[in-house]
């Protein structure tokens, strides 16, 4: 591999700032501890500041910084290929490299894999050179080296003692050439995160410096896309505004991709002959995993149209509700959630708030969504947040943490979506959740994606979040007095008063339940970010009224009969004062809602008319009407023929 050498002032501009820093601190510090971002491609300048800019992996970056600081060699060690020497080949560099090595370290055979005590000897001869010769020693998955790096092996502990030691007593070398003054042959330690190595090797120890490698930025992430747009036969991204605009849309669709990811993206593309302009598309299949992709189906406009007639059929007496669901339903259709936002690319396609009194349909409508855009109900996906009132639960969603007992299960949430991304994932009464768990949400709602306990991306940007909640409904109202055995009246808990009642107009119970919510997320759990990134999105519903009551009736007990039917083969009959009864007796109560309804069902119907048939042989063919119903307290009986 032969690379002209650019000089060090022009090759330190336009490199990522990492590698400056480690190229800058050569003269104070023996060792470096690499984490982060280490497996990505980076851009670094073109040859001698000319040309195009260049994607290089991490090891040909590191090489090309100490080269042109006058280094010869960069020795290499992990645990599977063992020890090498970079450069390697037939020319000229790799011959100064082998030659450079042998001084330092004496014979080897290739690929060696020394033991920990021959490494220790391989790292002192580099550090602590006996020839003025500048090399660095890679060592590559270090994470690796140690079972656990707060219980040591001996061995093991032996090891990080002389590299320990090693960092103090390092040599600085001088040699000829563009950087004449002493700098330490270093050692560069690439880990997973720096707590896989022992603490005590760092601790106080101003010898080793701690680099983070971040990953890329929007910026870098715009030029890279740039660079792989010859791939689509474009040479000059500047002379071609579709191209351009292109290019900066795949930047901002990578966003939590690596450099590296975009040039995979970027070869799926290739594979699936899909156009510059359509790699946003590419994008999406790489993060999901998924080709078919149910948003862009022809057919999704036209069934959310036909929605507009089966919803309200389904969920009943919440007209505002629906309208306003559905309107949010379109806008993730047509790709436009979010689309004021400068990058609004990786959010989820839909996020909606359901307010209001309890059974009133908030549950049936996210269903009926379900079943709207996706032609089943089994991708809605529910979470019953009142099992999250504790700040620990968080790991059943994302993963315990590394080292905690279902740590390789992973999470409910994270699961759930990596099988399948298309989901409508329903957070039912999402106010009992503690607040710490809330907090997850923020990156959910921001970015789209969420980091799971194994440190896997997990993406939502094709999913639909619906939050349930039932605040509003009670208000803290004027402390209750009570008096004391002198006489004195003191203040005692806090009283809770109803907000909204049955009979008020829907703007004002919008109004009082959207100030209701505000009130909680800023004041009560002192996150006004999350309801920030709700907006608009709180869909506020109505009690139902009398006409919605009866109509739920009506199909409630429809479902009896035909369980009924179904059950035992007979027809089940009601006559009309039967029917006029038992409908005023099931819909008294407005403000329970439709689950009121079916609890009223329940108890004057369903319960007397087993009863009744229990001791009854029923012929398949059989009619049986119900000719007579009477209440005494909490009985009910029925006259059945």
């Amino acid at each position: 591999m032969s690379i002209e050498q650019p000089t060090l002032s022009g090759r330190l501009t336009g490199w990522p700032p990492f590698i400056r820093e480690l190229d800058a601190t050569l003269s104070v510090h023996s060792q470096y501890i690499l984490s982060g971002n280490l497996h990505d491609s980076f851009l670094v300048p073109g040859l001698d500041d000319a040309g195009p800019s260049r994607l290089l992996p991490l090891r040909e970056v590191l090489w090309e910084t100490l080269r042109a600081s006058g280094f010869s060699a960069m020795l290499m060690y992990d645990a599977v290929d063992g020890l090498r020497v970079y450069p390697d080949g037939d020319d000229e560099p790799a011959d100064e490299a082998a030659d450079a090595a042998a001084k330092l370290i004496g014979k080897r055979e290739r690929d060696e894999k020394p033991s920990l005590e021959a490494l220790s000897r391989h790292l002192g001869a580099v550090a602590r050179p006996g020839d003025n010769v500048r090399a660095a020693f890679l060592i590559d998955y270090a994470s690796r080296i140690a079972r656990s790096p707060t219980d040591l092996e001996p061995h093991e502990r032996d090891f990080f003692r002389a590299c320990e030691k090693l960092s103090r007593t390092a040599r600085p070398v001088r040699v000829q050439g563009p950087r004449p003054k002493p700098l330490y042959n270093p050692v560069l330690w690439l880990v997973q995160r720096p707590g896989d190595l022992p603490p005590w090797l760092t601790s106080d120890n101003e010898n080793i410096r701690e680099i983070t490698v971040p990953r890329p930025h929007l910026g870098d992430r715009q030029e890279t896309a740039r660079l792989l747009a010859r791939a689509f036969g474009v040479s000059d991204v500047s002379a071609d505004p579709a191209a351009a605009e292109a290019c900066d849309a795949f930047a901002e669709q990578a966003d939590g991709l690596t450099l590296q990811s975009m040039i995979e993206v970027t070869r799926l593309a290739k594979e699936r002959n899909v156009e510059l302009t359509d790699l946003p598309d590419a994008v999406r299949t790489y993060k999901l995993g998924v080709l078919d992709n149910p948003w862009s189906r022809g057919h999704l406009r036209r069934r959310v149209l036909d929605g507009e007639k089966r919803v309200p059929e389904r969920v009943l007496g919440q007209p505002q509700a629906v309208t306003k669901t559905l309107d949010i339903l379109k806008r993730a259709v047509l790709g436009l959630s979010g689309a004021q936002a400068t990058k609004s690319g990786s959010r989820p396609r839909g996020v909606l708030f359901f307010a209001g009194p309890t059974g009133t349909g908030k549950t049936e409508l996210a269903k009926a969504i379900t079943s709207l855009v996706f032609g089943d109900e089994s991708a809605y996906l529910r979470f019953d947040m009142s099992e999250f009132s504790a700040e620990h639960a968080g790991d059943r969603l994302i993963g315990s943490p590394p080292g905690y007992v279902g740590h390789e299960a992973g999470g409910e949430l994270t699961n759930a979506v990596r099988d399948d991304p298309f989901r409508v994932m329903l957070f039912d009464e999402i106010e009992k959740a503690h607040p710490r768990i809330l907090d997850k949400f923020l990156q959910i709602l921001e970015d789209g994606r969420l980091t799971d306990g194994r440190g896997n991306t997990v993406h939502f940007s094709e999913s639909i979040l619906i939050f349930t909640s039932n605040l509003g409904m009670y208000i803290d109202g004027p402390a209750a007095g009570r008096t004391t055995p002198d006489g004195t009246v003191r203040n005692s808990a806090t009283n809770r008063v109803q907000n909204i009642m049955p009979g008020m107009t829907y703007d004002e119970i919008d109004h009082r339940l959207k100030q209701a919510v505000s009130d909680h997320f800023t004041t009560v759990l002192n996150r006004p970010e999350l309801l920030n990134r709700l907006g608009d999105n709180i869909v506020v519903f109505n009690f139902i009224d009398r006409q919605a009551a009866a109509q739920i009736f009506d199909m409630q007990l429809a479902n009896i009969c035909r369980r009924v039917a179904e059950e035992h083969q007979v027809t089940l009959a009601l006559s009309d004062e039967v029917l006029e009864r038992l409908r005023e007796w099931c819909t008294a109560e407005l403000d329970k809602g439709g689950r009121g309804v079916g609890m009223a069902l329940e108890s004057c119907f369903i319960n007397p008319l087993a009863r009744a048939l229990f001791d009854r042989d029923l012929s398949p063919g059989q009619q049986i009407t119900v000719s007579g119903i009477q209440r005494e307290g909490s009985i009910v009986e029925l006259e059945v023929q």
